[in-house]
């Protein structure tokens, strides 16, 4: 999947104070030419340890120290998954909201974030090219390697309970793979555009959505990360399976918002925290489930009011699905129209 870079320089001023000795720490931990490049290579989302090393070309022990001062003065949020450990700028206001506005006023042009910035895009095209060989690879098989999970009538069946049997207005589906929630929410909703970055699982949706003549349904090659949508042009938003193959969720669900009418809403289908790293190697995920609170934040992050959540264990299943909406409120923090 191609990545979009996180802008950082209309980042909002922090609304949290930050106590003196915790900001002397954030600013003494931030001030080392390493750990600024960190810094800046993490406002494009999460990554590990080790793809940190093979980008700045220093040793594991070097930047693990590096990470574990940035950690320490609150400046990054380290979570382990399975065998790998994940670093990403620290959420919220306070110290986090400092360090992203420090973002801002790093020069575009240093030569060493330049550098770091093109393996970067190595190291997530060598990832994607590995994603788009499975998913190529699996595209005819695509709904049946689902079903090996949670049986996905009982997840369709809650989605549209979730969403409710009356009229949607403007749908997106990210990630459609092969159309299936388009096929599912067509009747309800005026239209509904599907997006991914396969061609061909974007091939196997148009084929499904023709073959059942769902003539305002359509689909487009798009990214989460940089939709080429209006503001406020979109109802309803579908993330079906899709987050845990993303390297910033935060990101899309924030250009999720982005998009957004004023009382529209997010549903997020995904798994719940696991330790089944076969699924890392065998079908390209990048990370192993989220937790309530995990994608909870992420929705107030992005100024989306949380709403449902819901658990699916499919009996004898080793996986459990999980359901998250979240709405886009009608007025702002001011009381004024969104």
């Amino acid at each position: 999947m191609t990545q979009g870079r996180t802008d950082t320089r209309n980042q909002e001023p922090t609304e949290q104070p930050i106590a003196v000795e915790a900001l002397l720490a954030a600013l003494r931990a931030v001030a080392e030419p390493t750990r600024l490049r960190i810094l800046g290579l993490l406002s494009s989302g999460e990554l590990t340890v080790s793809e940190l090393t093979q980008i700045l070309r220093q040793s594991q022990p070097r930047v693990s120290r590096h990470l574990k001062l940035l950690c320490e003065a609150g400046v990054l949020n380290r979570f382990r998954e399975g065998t790998w450990v994940f670093y990403r700028l620290a959420d919220g206001d306070g110290v986090g909201a400092m360090a992203r506005a420090l973002l801002g006023y790093l020069s575009s042009n240093d030569e060493a974030m330049e550098l770091d910035r093109e393996r970067l895009a190595e190291v997530r095209a060598a990832r994607g090219a590995a994603a788009a060989a499975y998913f190529r690879a699996n595209a005819k098989d695509w709904d049946r390697i689902r079903s090996l999970h949670v049986p996905e009538e009982q997840v369709e069946e809650r989605l549209l309970a979730i969403v409710g049997k009356k009229p949607i207005g403007d749908l997106l589906d990210v990630g459609t793979g092969t159309g299936r929630m388009l096929e599912l929410f067509a009747k309800y909703a005026d239209h509904a555009v599907g997006i991914d970055l396969s061609r061909d699982m974007l091939a196997l949706a148009r084929a499904n959505i023709e073959r059942k003549g769902f003539a305002n349904c359509q689909v487009r090659l798009g990214d989460m990360y940089d939709l080429a949508l209006a503001d406020q042009s979109i109802d309803l938003v579908l993330f079906h399976q899709v987050l845990h193959f993303a390297d910033d969720p935060l990101a899309a669900i924030r250009e999720t918002a982005r998009i957004l009418r004023p009382g529209g809403r997010v549903v997020v289908a995904d798994f719940a925290p696991h330790e089944f790293e076969f699924l890392r190697d065998e079908q390209a995920h990048r990370r192993l489930g989220f937790s309530h609170d995990e994608v909870k934040s992420w929705f107030r992050a992005a100024r989306l009011e949380p709403e449902t959540v819901e658990d699916l264990k499919g009996k004898g299943k080793k996986l459990t699905v999980t359901l998250w909406s979240a709405r886009k409120p009608k007025h702002n923090r001011e009381g004024r129209p969104s």
